[in-house]
């Protein structure tokens, strides 16, 4: 949002409410302090019926959320808890999101694939775990390929966050290969010639 020039936090989330039309949103919270993620969460809740409200797991201390979970849950609000990368955080979270509302968690796929570990088992994991919490909803988030979008649906996730240039790249989907390899040949070829290299 930075990056697209938004100075104003809660107009862009008000226009943004307007613009989804009653599309599910998530919207963060921004404190490091539990107490003040409460008063921000309950802020940011009251917006529209169809916010939820970003937790993240811990605190920058490394302090669970999962007691501001609960009581956010239990106090109605529908919270969407990002920033999960291991089923131990899974596992702590989810009592405080069984009794509540409509909720996500938010694991970050693409980051523990960015520490060389596969996350296809922890998403397999999770959504077995949440078949017994049908108000709760898993997210693949930070996607960093095109074949996350195929790995997400065959893991039986939710949602994935797709940003919009991986968006545009999901063209591509099902392409045939041998043609795609023509493709870029082409491409090779074209590059080579507008560069105007000789050997």
């Amino acid at each position: 949002m930075k990056q697209a020039g938004v100075t104003d936090y809660l107009k862009f989330a008000r226009s943004a409410i307007e613009v989804i039309d009653g599309a599910p949103i998530s919207l963060e919270v921004f404190s490091d302090e539990f107490i003040e993620m409460r008063r921000q969460a309950l802020k940011l809740n009251a917006l529209a019926s169809n916010v939820y409200v970003k937790i993240p797991i811990t605190n920058t201390k490394g302090e669970s959320a999962h007691p501001l979970v609960e009581e956010l849950s239990r106090e109605g609000v529908k919270v969407n808890v990002t920033a999960i990368f291991t089923l131990e955080q899974i596992d702590r979270i989810l009592p405080s999101l069984e009794n509540g509302p409509s909720g996500f968690v938010s694991i970050f796929a693409g980051r523990i694939a960015d520490a060389g570990i596969d996350p296809i088992p922890t998403m397999k994991e999770t959504v077995r775990r949440l078949s017994s919490l049908p108000n709760v909803e898993l997210i693949w988030a930070s996607p960093r390929e095109v074949l996350n979008v195929v790995q997400a649906d065959e893991c039986g996730c939710h949602v994935i966050t797709v940003t919009h240039d991986l968006l545009k790249k999901t063209s591509s989907l099902g392409k045939d290969l041998l043609k795609f390899s023509l493709e870029t040949v082409a491409m090779f070829a074209n590059d080579a010639e507008n560069a105007g290299f000789t050997l």
